[in-house]
C-alpha cells in the first residue's frame, strides 16, 4: 500500500496518483499531461502493471509485490533543458542504487540470500543491476512540449520465480535478496529525494554526478556491442564518460556511443535464428 499523504508531505511532489492494478504509469502519464490543469510533478504508482513497456517497445515485467510509477515533470524547474539528454537515464539509475543500497546491508536478515560482496551498479545505458541481475529498468520519454516522463520498474516485494521462465535467471528482487518484505512508502520517499538531488547535479552540470556514472558502471572490462539500427559495433568496455556516452576500445579506436542498445533488434535476432 502506498501513503499518498506522507509521500506528497515527505518529496518534491505535487501530486500523487496511485492504482491497484494499470496497465501502464507510463500511459497513464502521457493521458494526464494532455490536462493543462495537471499539476507537476506527478507521479503515478501502480501495485500491479499489466502491459508495461520498455525501451525500444520491449514488454516491462513487474511482478506482484512490485514497484512501477512514472513521474511527468517539467526539467526546466531542476534547471535541466527540454530535450533529450543521455545523462538522464544514468541520473536516474544513480538515484536507484541510493535508494535499495542500505536495504541491502541494514535489512538483511539471515535468510537473506545477498551474495557478499556483490556489487549494486549501473549496466548502460538504463538498468541496475546486482549480482549480474536485473534490480531495475528506466525508461525516458520526451513529450512534444519538452515535458519529460520518467519510468521506473523496481522490483522489490515481487520474487523472480514468479517472473515467466526466461526471465527468472536474469532478475533479482529485493525481497529475494534480504528475505523480507519493503515497504512502498518509505522505498519511493528515500528514491524521490535521491531522484531530487540527482537532477539537480543534472541542471547544475555537477562534476560529480558525471564521475559516478563511470564509478558505479558493472561493466568495465566487458565485450559489448551496441546496436544502432541495422549497424552494430563491438569492443570492450572502457567506462561510462561524464557526459553519459559509453566508451568502447574497437578494432577502429576508441568510440563513444551516446545512443543505441545492447540488445539486438527483432529483425537481427530473428535473422541469427
Amino acid at each position: 500500500m502506498i501513503d499518498v499523504p506522507r509521500l506528497t508531505s515527505a518529496s518534491f511532489l505535487a501530486a500523487v496518483e496511485h492504482h491497484a492494478e494499470l496497465g501502464s504509469t507510463q500511459d497513464r502519464a502521457r493521458q494526464l499531461a494532455a490536462d493543462a490543469a495537471a499539476k507537476l510533478p506527478l507521479l503515478i504508482v501502480a501495485d500491479r502493471q499489466t502491459a508495461g513497456r520498455g525501451r525500444e517497445g520491449n514488454s516491462w515485467w513487474t511482478g506482484v509485490g512490485g514497484l512501477a510509477f512514472s513521474l511527468l515533470f517539467d526539467p526546466q524547474a531542476f534547471g535541466c533543458p527540454r530535450r533529450p539528454a543521455p545523462r538522464l537515464s544514468l541520473a536516474v539509475g544513480v538515484a536507484l542504487i541510493a535508494a535499495p543500497a542500505p536495504r541491502l546491508v541494514s535489512l538483511a536478515s539471515p535468510k537473506s540470500r545477498i551474495p557478499s560482496p556483490e556489487p549494486l551498479g549501473l549496466h548502460w545505458p538504463n538498468d541496475v543491476f546486482i549480482a549480474e541481475r536485473k534490480l531495475a529498468g528506466i525508461l525516458v520519454e520526451v513529450l512534444p512540449d519538452g515535458r519529460h516522463i520518467i519510468g521506473v520498474g523496481l522490483n522489490t516485494n515481487n520474487r523472480a520465480a514468479d517472473a515467466r521462465p526466461g526471465l527468472r535467471s536474469q532478475v533479482a528482487t529485493l525481497l529475494d535478496l534480504t528475505g523480507r518484505p519493503h515497504d512502498h512508502t518509505d522505498v519511493l520517499i528515500d528514491l524521490l529525494a535521491a531522484l531530487e538531488t540527482r537532477l539537480r547535479q543534472l541542471g547544475a552540470d555537477d562534476p560529480l554526478l558525471g564521475a559516478a556514472f563511470d564509478d558505479l558502471c558493472l561493466q568495465h572490462d566487458q565485450p559489448l556491442t551496441v546496436y544502432l539500427g541495422d549497424q552494430s559495433v563491438s569492443g570492450r568496455c572502457v567506462g561510462i564518460a561524464p557526459d553519459g556516452g559509453l566508451i568502447l576500445d574497437t578494432p577502429s579506436g576508441r568510440r563513444a556511443f551516446h545512443s543505441g542498445t545492447l540488445r539486438p533488434p527483432v529483425t537481427m535476432q530473428a535473422d541469427r535464428s
